[in-house]
């Protein structure tokens, strides 16, 4: 019988891409965990990876016993969900990631109807890359990740993509750069100083297509990764920045710029990803409902 200690370390050495990071991530000596890989294969009959210099291959074999293992651990995970989640007395704790492009107040948004359960829920915030957020996901210290893409080709991740909404985008100025632009939106983007979210967004390639479809050249001073420093220095009138359109009138009060246009052909795009392929978890339904409701419900309302 597969002794599942050692499957369990197979599985994390696939996800992590090799033993030095697997034994970081299961606080193991590598050497721990190179010896239980070898019990496992030997008791399998066959190898799981190939050595090619310094790195780690899956064969074919270790590639069908990954996609088991996968199986094996989601529904490990599940079963620790349904038992976290009876009720106890205790709040129920809920693990969420948030990709670091994510609108901090679209984020808050999306994750304020969890607290409004009759169940007490203790939210747990993460903020990283999606990539990171995603090996949490898989090894269940995550139960839920909110980003602006689905799970990104390449990444080697059982997931599920839920799409809680799509809207258009506002572009802002502080009311001293606001003063010194042309009339007439979206020409006087042309020429203009602009903070652009950063290439690992979805937003900055459809923004740039955009731009060419209307024929504006603005002047991109900036990039960034982080939407709240984009948002800190267009306060400070460094350049025209762009939010969702349903949070306008909330940047408009925090930061103190105005609204100079806005459009609907460049869509931001939300997801919830689980390791649910039907969302079970109180939380994580409470989230998908209520922001499909609030962000095609905000595209008629801007």
């Amino acid at each position: 019988m597969i002794n599942y200690k050692h499957l369990h370390y197979f599985w994390a050495v696939a996800k992590e891409g090799g033993i030095a990071r697997a034994s970081e991530r299961l606080h193991l000596t590598p050497q721990t965990i190179s010896g239980q890989l070898s019990l496992l294969e030997e008791n399998l009959g066959e190898a799981l990876f190939n050595r090619v210099g310094r790195n780690l291959e899956l064969t074919e074999i270790g590639r069908l016993a990954l996609s088991y293992a996968d199986e094996i651990f989601v529904l490990g995970g599940e079963l620790e969900e349904v038992i976290r989640n009876l009720p106890s007395g205790r709040p129920m704790v809920f693990k969420v990631g948030i990709t670091d492009v994510v609108p901090k107040s679209i984020a808050y948004r999306l994750l304020a109807p969890a607290l409004e359960l009759p169940e007490s829920v203790r939210i747990v915030c993460r903020e990283n890359s999606i990539e990171d957020l995603l090996t949490e996901l898989a090894l269940h210290r995550l139960d839920m990740v909110i980003a602006d893409s689905p799970i990104p080709h390449g990444v080697n991740v059982r997931g599920f993509n839920h799409q809680l909404g799509e809207c258009g985008i506002s572009f802002f100025a502080a009311p001293e750069l606001k003063k010194t632009l042309n009339k007439g939106f979206p020409q006087n983007l042309n020429a203009s100083p602009m903070l652009l979210p950063g290439e690992s967004t979805v937003t900055h390639s459809r923004l740039l297509n955009w731009f060419d479809k209307q024929h504006i050249h603005p002047r991109i001073v900036g990039e960034f990764d982080d939407s709240a420093l984009m948002k800190a220095f267009g306060q400070a009138g460094t350049g025209i920045f762009m939010a969702p359109t349903p949070i306008a009138s909330e940047v408009e009060k925090q930061y103190g710029v105005r609204v100079i246009g806005k459009t609907e052909e460049v869509r931001e795009q939300f997801y919830a990803i689980s390791v649910e392929r039907k969302i079970s978890h109180p939380a994580v339904a409470a989230i998908t409902e209520t922001a499909r409701e609030w962000l095609f419900q905000n595209n008629h309302k801007h």
